[in-house]
């Protein structure tokens, strides 16, 4: 049917000249976004880098998902898809016992995609694992250090098994305070450059770090050679306030080394504090899909690339049409799936409701309430049938279906509708809306 229209040619015509005004290009991206011209004002939001760079670590951040055992092959899947989407740079999960073949395969195959996407092996605890890692073709590799002296000892994993067999563990070597603690880590990240390969290294629980044993920290391991000093916060306790400040600090003091941050979700800032690090100078963030990794998660990468992206400007290199696709298939990789309404991917990311003011504005204009085009982030826009949709909404409804309604049956179904959907406390499937369309015109 034609439905009556509510608005003339001319008001229409009027409503987007009001909203042309109200754009300013950049922020207004035809088919991709329309956002606040206000996030493009450096007096506003300071001043950001042109680009930024995302290091995706779902590989290892997959390990700490309690409950998944996801296959080699799945996992090479997964692998193909994210180097696809355009990440610069892919944290495996490490050397984890497997043989020097898998090893070498998995860094052909990511050069194989993309050759120009740095691959970084975590977790390096030894100069034979940086000798493994050197021979497997890896780029670079992350040299962990924890945040603290002594106490750092409750997360060196062969002390508990020595404990558990009744082994003493504890040596003359045993690191008891944080100059010991650097002065390892210094000798493997020394070692690692003189091997040809980038260090980047994480510095962990950051959210203890005082602005002293920061210092220390940072200029011992830049001294040793460090490509990049990565702020982890592991409590995820770190404000984006206190990542940029820490992230200045730390420009400061080793003016030569790249910055990089590691945020957790706890406070569902993750996003925030990549944006504030890398305002205040951070020129890397590491992150995973859908957020992956043990407690609260990381910083989504497909919220994190929009967020860069469309709120200010900030290029990231990212295929942003691949990243439902990708979300959807670490879906598939974990068996953890986010909320319907996940940033970006959600599988109703894009769905305001069924109001007829809401279904009835995107013929006005498709970027009123989403913010984002979904076909941008290969996504797509939902509109359910809810007791609030009108006549619009449903004929809408029917009409992509398929069927074709005189206005007077439209009502009739909008009646039977909302009666059956009271009956069942539930909403209707498009499918039992075509059947009482059915209904409707055979009378019945």
């Amino acid at each position: 049917m034609d439905k009556p229209p509510v608005f003339t040619p001319d008001e229409i015509a009027r409503f987007r000249t009001e909203l042309a005004a109200r754009r300013e290009p950049g922020a207004y991206e035809p088919g991709r976004w329309s956002v606040s011209p206000l996030n493009r004002r450096t007096d506003v939001v300071g001043s950001l880098p042109p680009s930024v760079r995302l290091r995706d670590a779902t590989l290892r951040s997959v390990e700490t998902l309690p409950g998944v055992v996801a296959s080699a092959d799945a996992k090479e899947a997964f692998l193909r898809r994210l180097v696809a989407s355009g990440v610069p740079e892919v944290v495996t999960a490490g050397l984890g016992g497997r043989e020097a073949t898998a090893l070498k395969a998995e860094v052909e195959l990511v050069k194989g995609e993309n050759a120009e996407c740095r691959i970084v092996c975590p977790l390096m605890r030894s100069p034979e694992d940086i000798d493994r890692a050197a021979a497997a073709g890896y780029d670079a590799v992350q040299v962990w250090v924890q945040g603290f002296g002594e106490t750092a000892l409750i997360y060196q994993a062969p002390v508990y098994a020595q404990a558990w067999r009744g082994e003493e563990w504890r040596t003359d070597t045993t690191p008891r305070d944080r100059s010991a603690v650097l002065t390892r880590a210094a000798r493997l990240i020394s070692y690692a450059r003189e091997r040809g390969l980038d260090v980047v290294v994480p510095l962990l629980m950051v959210s203890y770090a005082t602005e002293e044993t920061h210092a220390e920290s940072v200029t011992v391991l830049a001294e040793a050679g460090a490509t990049e000093l990565t702020l982890f916060d592991g409590p995820g306790a770190m404000s984006p306030e206190a990542y940029g400040h820490l992230v200045r600090l730390t420009r400061t003091l080793a003016p030569g080394v790249e910055v990089g941050l590691h945020p957790h979700n706890t406070f569902g800032l993750a996003v925030g504090c990549a944006v504030a690090a890398v305002r205040a100078g951070a020129t890397a963030v590491e992150l995973s899909v859908n957020g992956y990794c043990g407690g609260p998660g990381n910083a989504d990468l497909a919220a994190t690339a929009l967020a860069f992206e469309a709120l200010y400007g900030v290029h990231t290199g990212i295929r942003t049409e691949r990243l439902t696709e990708l979300a959807r298939t670490a879906e598939a990789l974990t068996g953890y799936h986010p909320a319907w309404n996940h940033p970006v991917t959600g599988t109703h990311a894009f769905c305001w409701g069924g109001m007829d003011l809401i279904t009835q504005e995107t013929e006005v204009d498709p970027l009123l309430h989403n913010c984002l085009e979904p076909t941008l982030v290969g996504n797509e826009r939902t509109v359910p049938f809810t007791p609030d949709s009108g006549p619009y909404t449903l004929a809408d409804k029917l009409a992509r279906a398929g069927v074709e309604l005189t206005h007077a049956e439209v009502d009739q179904v909008l009646v039977r509708a909302r009666e059956s959907m009271a009956e069942r406390g539930r909403l209707l499937t498009d499918e039992e809306l075509v059947e009482l369309a059915s209904g409707v015109r055979s009378g019945s």
